[in-house]
């Protein structure tokens, strides 16, 4: 599923195209595109139709298009989803969901998903922040992001630190590949209990987080499939950086050990057996540590 960097990447790529273009028809192409719009296609088209996005914004993996009647088109990309800015003449995919054209007759907006677990829908009202959204953090590159609330807020939880970066009501945007490279930065392995870290190890691993995720927009994302693009059909490179996800039995970067994979929620963890031992059982049961 695509990550925040991979998000951003989108969000800047629609604010450069779309912003400030009046919507002059909207196709719905499959039902299931915008099935958290309640009231169905048609509703859905009247209240885009004529409208002018404003921006683009995002708040963790979610993005939203402000438009000038106060409302706004807020979108997931789920695990498959695309949009895609495209010449008007270029042919149909087999995938197309949704279609946007603009009043200028210039490039069109398509959104694509080929397993359909994104979509759109219109949030009334939520130019500004949509009421759907509210509840999820600011993320870490927000210029709002409260460093010292989330460093309180962590330390006060009892839980795993892994687990606490992939809370999206304590901090958004980070999923399992950055969060596995956050840890191995900051050398801390990934079953470390919050209530455990000091206020400084806490700070140090912030601004881990911030450098793998600035990084990784630079880079266009991580691609591991193809269906992970920016609105040009670009794939981003970030995977050619990573020092821990996916990195199974080859080398640590930083010590030469063979880097490890362990089950975590279904998913996996990868870190580095030296860099990133395991907590000791003392600093399990909630004695204080660095």
């Amino acid at each position: 599923m695509p990550e925040l960097p991979e998000v951003e990447t989108v969000r800047q790529g629609l604010a450069k195209w779309v912003a400030g273009r009046t919507i002059g028809t909207v196709e719905v192409h499959h039902p299931r595109a915008i099935r958290r719009h309640l009231p169905g296609d048609a509703h859905f088209i009247a209240m885009l139709t004529g409208r002018t996005v404003l921006d683009v914004s995002r708040r963790g993996k979610y993005l939203w298009l402000p438009l000038d009647s106060g409302d706004a088109i807020i979108g997931h990309l789920g695990m498959s989803g695309q949009l895609l800015i495209e010449p008007a003449e270029k042919e149909d995919g087999p995938h197309l969901r949704v279609r946007f054209t603009f009043t200028d007759g210039g490039r069109e907006l398509r959104f694509v998903d080929q397993r359909t677990f994104g979509g759109l829908a219109v949030s009334e009202g939520g130019a500004e922040l949509p009421d759907e959204i509210a509840h999820i953090a600011r993320d870490p590159m927000d210029p709002l992001f409260d460093d010292e609330a989330f460093v309180a807020r962590l330390r006060g939880k009892h839980t795993e630190i892994k687990r606490a970066l992939l809370d999206q009501t304590l901090i958004s945007g980070v999923g399992n590949i950055y969060a596995d490279e956050a840890l191995w930065r900051a050398e801390l392995h990934g079953t470390r209990p919050t209530d455990a870290l000091t206020r400084p190890a806490v700070r140090r691993l912030l601004a881990h987080v911030r450098d793998v995720l600035g990084e990784a927009i630079v880079a266009g994302g991580t691609s591991f499939d193809a269906l992970y693009v920016d609105v040009n059909g670009q794939s981003g490179y970030f995977d050619r950086a990573l020092h821990a996800y996916g990195r199974e039995g080859e080398p640590c970067h930083r010590c030469g050990t063979p880097m490890r994979r362990e089950q975590f929620m279904n998913r996996s963890s990868f870190s580095c057996p030296k860099c990133q031992p395991r907590p000791r059982a003392a600093v399990l049961r909630g004695s204080r540590g660095a």
